[in-house]
């Protein structure tokens, strides 16, 4: 098989990873990113965390209705007793942390998809310097993740 389709094929498979990790990302960002557009505002006071989620009261930052019960996955939470910022899901009683940790939580799936494409371009087509820039973005977007989401 001819070495430039060879590439096109890596390329195609990087851009499809590239993609995937955006709109992987692109379901928790968007409610963080997207000004006020009608979604809930607040603090998320954690009150029990078992599983995979956490849950406690929520209370509004203006505007909306305080709730007993909102849920957020365990990932993003902090402590027991702990009040954080975050969005509440049109339409449910999931939340989504905000601020910096959150807008960085949201963006995991691209930062690991960003790795994953270094290895595809930096093998595939053997453009090592756009791989090493590649890897080198998603290394910092997960670092800097992990990061805000322990202080």
């Amino acid at each position: 098989m001819p070495a430039y389709v060879l590439r096109g094929a890596a390329g195609i498979v990087a851009a499809l990873i590239l993609a995937a990790g955006v709109w992987a990302s692109w379901g928790t960002a968007r409610h963080v990113m997207v000004p006020d557009d009608g979604r809930e505002r607040g603090m998320l006071s954690l009150a029990r965390c078992g599983g995979d989620e956490c849950t406690g009261p929520y209370a509004p930052a203006s505007g909306s209705e305080p709730r007993q019960r909102v849920v957020i996955d365990k990932s993003v939470a902090a402590k027991k007793g702990e009040r954080i910022p975050v969005v509440v899901k049109p339409g449910s009683d999931e939340a989504v942390r905000s601020g910096g940790p959150g807008f960085l939580h949201a963006w995991l799936p691209l930062g690991g998809a960003l790795l994953l494409a270094a290895v595809v371009v930096a093998g595939g087509l053997r453009l090592n310097k756009v791989a090493a820039i590649l890897a080198l973005a998603g290394g910092i977007q997960l670092t800097a993740a992990f990061t805000a989401l322990a202080l």
